[in-house]
């Protein structure tokens, strides 16, 4: 991310970049460099959503970089008003995602962000899975005219997928269901239904959601959808997806409900069933 972002600002001179407090040392050299472009904002997200707007009102992209909670809740209304409704162009890089942060307790946790973006229309949220998958997904979008959240995390997948914007990677093709894996689940469910009959779809772009893919892979209406964030937050897509047609849905995810356990990353996915071991379950339960 720092290099593709880095990169942007050197070689263009309608970009910007403003920070919160995060990201300083490691955009040290950019931070220095052009002053007048990139800067760092210090704890004030939502006037520097305002800030950022402005400045994309007068033709220079901005490009904000935070962490998830603090740029989707606490800056939701400049998000609202100074970005979706005046259809503003932006890009909104955060880190954390669900609970990257995990010993940082829930003030740090944002499993909502989907379901919350979600509810501004014109709005793109692109989940890559890998570093590479950031870079790729962020040269293909950061200038498209749209507002754009892009959710990082620390814990990414070892399995590199060729993804494009907009559409889900076919991974596998098989007759009995159909699995999305959804951003970082997808090595939990490749090691969950490698001996399985089952078609793996791998999401990277959330909003738009690709439904022409997942509709050729019907196989019944069996799906099981495989989500890094709060559990059933991408069910009305498939809603919207199969609105005349039966679906039988099941789902991993993080348990709606407020986590109030600290410990580790892994820790928490236990917690929430993100395991290759509920996923296999999950997957048994909804073929019988």
């Amino acid at each position: 991310m720092i290099k593709a972002v880095g990169d942007m600002i050197k070689n263009e001179s309608d970009t910007s970049l403003f920070l919160v407090d995060i990201g300083v040392w490691a955009f040290r050299d950019i931070l220095r460099d052009y002053p007048d472009r990139a800067m760092n904002i210090g704890i004030f997200e939502d006037g520097m959503i305002s800030l950022a707007a402005g400045m994309s009102l007068g033709g220079i992209i901005p490009t904000v970089y935070g962490i998830s909670p603090f740029i989707v809740n606490r800056a939701m209304e400049q998000l609202k008003l100074d970005f979706a409704y005046q259809n503003l162009q932006g890009n909104f890089i955060t880190t954390g995602a669900s609970y990257d942060f995990s010993t940082l307790g829930y003030s740090h946790y944002c499993p909502e962000d989907i379901g919350t973006i979600s509810m501004l229309p014109g709005f793109e949220f692109i989940a890559p899975g890998t570093a590479s998958e950031f870079s790729k997904l962020f040269s293909e979008t950061r200038r498209d005219g749209n507002p754009t959240y892009y959710r990082l995390s620390d814990h990414v997948n070892k399995t590199e997928t060729d993804v494009e914007f907009g559409k889900a990677a076919v991974i596998k093709t098989g007759s009995k269901a159909t699995v999305i894996a959804v951003s970082t689940t997808l090595d939990m469910v490749l090691e969950a239904c490698k001996d399985i009959d089952v078609s793996i779809l791998y999401y990277t772009t959330l909003l738009p959601f690709d439904r022409q893919t997942l509709s050729e892979h019907y196989n019944g209406g069996k799906i099981l959808l495989c989500e890094p964030h709060y559990e059933g937050t991408l069910a009305y897509e498939i809603y919207k997806t199969f609105e005349d047609m039966p679906v039988q849905l099941s789902g991993v995810g993080v348990k709606r409900e407020i986590l109030r356990k600290y410990g580790t990353k892994a820790e928490n996915d236990v917690y929430s069933g993100l395991t290759a071991g509920n996923v296999s379950s999950a997957l048994c339960k909804l073929l019988k």
